[in-house]
């Protein structure tokens, strides 16, 4: 079957799945539960909403900055406003097609900063590896601190998430080894075998680039730098979620040991459908009931934060989608007089 047809239907899927679990959740609540889900929406301080928006675009600007860290090493020194404006429209295309913003960021930034896709795709392989680690990380440290109330419920939650194609997580991992290993000897096999054809060259050149990529984490120029804003990426996550607590009359007295649970399922959400839609509202409310927050608060509380992270991304981006062009214009004709 054609690779990008089953991209679109494993988007159609999750997307489907998700627009479900938004008619299954809003459709499954009584009368009273209704009406307390539109009263705290309603009655929420929608001013608080102005802090959230900066800490939200402070971490996109921090991630942004991050990744110019991981491409100092390849000596490649991009503009932070070309950095900035490709992750957000990578965060907009992830909206939309899951995997597409990965492929839209290199495509983007390549193109401006005339970087080798390669390069950049190792990169970003590395950012993403080193996120689940740090998410794996804070997962730990949630649990530690309040294992009497969701140890048992996140381990429930991780066992489903590797679970949820009838394949325990630690199989998958050894299937992803075994592919990367299949991967790296078959081309080392083909190359010795045909070592003029160029198609195979390419091929073995790209994969090439990606493992440059990766062994520029060991060269880090500002290894400081690049913990220093992992640890501020997530802190912004946490605050945003500890903020909106205090927005709404029913959440207002928890505190920051719940804002880490929320944070924890609200990030399997993201992970599990596009932009956590759907999905990502009932995580929120499954985790507040463990606090005593009633199911419609709770599932009130995941609308509101969900709904201002989806509108950030998809205003901010499609500003810098369209800005892209206009702020690199000056390269664009200077790099055209150059070639004529």
């Amino acid at each position: 079957m054609n690779k990008r047809l089953i991209s679109i239907l494993q988007y159609t899927l999750f997307l489907g799945a998700g627009i479900f679990l938004i008619w299954w959740q809003l459709k499954g609540m009584t009368a009273a539960q209704k009406t307390q889900f539109t009263s705290a929406l309603s009655n929420a301080n929608y001013w608080l909403i102005i802090p959230i928006v900066f800490m939200s675009l402070l971490s996109h600007l921090s991630r942004a900055y991050r990744w110019k860290l991981l491409l100092e090493p390849l000596d490649y020194y991009p503009k932070i406003k070309n950095v900035f404006a490709v992750t957000m429209v990578g965060y907009l295309a992830n909206a939309a097609i899951p995997r597409l913003g990965e492929i839209l960021k290199c495509t983007f930034l390549s193109r401006y900063e005339h970087i080798k896709v390669e390069k950049l795709v190792g990169s970003i392989l590395i950012e993403r590896t080193f996120d689940l680690f740090c998410f794996v990380l804070f997962i730990g440290m949630t649990v530690l601190i309040q294992v009497d109330k969701i140890g048992g419920f996140i381990k429930e939650k991780i066992a489903a998430f590797g679970d949820n194609a009838g394949m325990p997580l630690w199989a998958k991992g050894l299937i992803v080894v075994t592919i990367i290993a299949l991967i790296y000897f078959g081309l080392n096999f083909l190359v010795k075998k045909f070592p003029e054809n160029k198609t195979i060259l390419k091929i073995n050149n790209f994969f090439k680039g990606i493992g440059q990529g990766f062994i520029a984490i060991r060269n880090l120029k500002k290894r400081n730098q690049f913990i220093a804003h992992t640890l501020f990426i997530w802190a912004m996550y946490l605050l945003q979620i500890y903020v909106g607590f205090k927005a709404m009359e029913h959440t207002i007295a928890l505190d920051m040991k719940a804002a880490c649970s929320v944070l924890v399922l609200a990030t399997f959400a993201m992970i599990i459908t596009p932009n956590g839609i759907g999905l990502f509202p009932i995580f929120v409310m499954q985790t507040l009931i463990l606090y005593g927050i009633e199911s419609a608060y709770g599932t009130a509380f995941g609308w509101l934060i969900w709904g201002v992270a989806t509108c950030i991304i998809l205003v901010v981006g499609f500003i810098c989608l369209l800005l892209l062009p206009y702020i690199n214009k000056q390269t664009n004709e200077n790099s055209t007089s150059h070639t004529l």
